[in-house]
């Protein structure tokens, strides 16, 4: 398999990924689900995804789509469209499994998916994270992974603008 190929496999469907959790489960495998817009991918995203990754054996990412963005952030989000964040996230060693969603949230994902670990950057508290309840109410567990000060999409963007 060509290591394009390998990239693209890596980007499914809910109901491929729903087949392929189910196989990750009754192999013994932990589930880790985390989401986020990641516009423009920096340091801080690869850091705190790097680190997500460690918290189970498979990581799974609940991307938003560009009209799930522009809803969240505005007509002029995202920079990046959601085939190329995607591609971009499917290229990560650590990722197993990316997902594009169009709603708001994830709640349908994680629902859908019910992983062992639900993961955020530290930026967050564990009560406003959207599917906690889901998670823990099914015996898994909501961790926060350090936030890496300094880096943020909105902060590259508005630096550009300003040059």
């Amino acid at each position: 398999m060509s290591h394009l190929n390998k990239i693209n496999s890596k980007i499914f469907s809910l109901d491929n990924l729903k087949n392929q959790v189910n196989a990750w489960k009754q192999a013994g495998k932990k589930i880790v689900f985390t989401n986020g817009c990641f516009d423009i991918i920096h340091r801080g995203h690869i850091e705190v995804l790097a680190q997500t990754a460690y918290l189970g054996d498979r990581l799974i990412i609940g991307l938003n789509s560009d009209s799930s963005i522009q809803k969240l952030k505005g007509e002029d989000r995202p920079i990046m469209t959601e085939n190329s964040r995607a591609i971009l996230l499917a290229a990560l060693s650590f990722v197993d499994a990316v997902i594009l969603f169009p709603e708001d949230t994830p709640i349908n994902l994680i629902s859908t998916l019910l992983p062992e670990i639900l993961a955020k950057g530290g930026d967050y508290e564990i009560e406003t994270i959207v599917g906690h309840e889901i998670v823990q109410n099914n015996g898994g567990q909501v961790i926060l992974v350090p936030f890496v000060e300094g880096f943020s999409s909105t902060t590259i963007i508005d630096k550009i603008k300003k040059s």
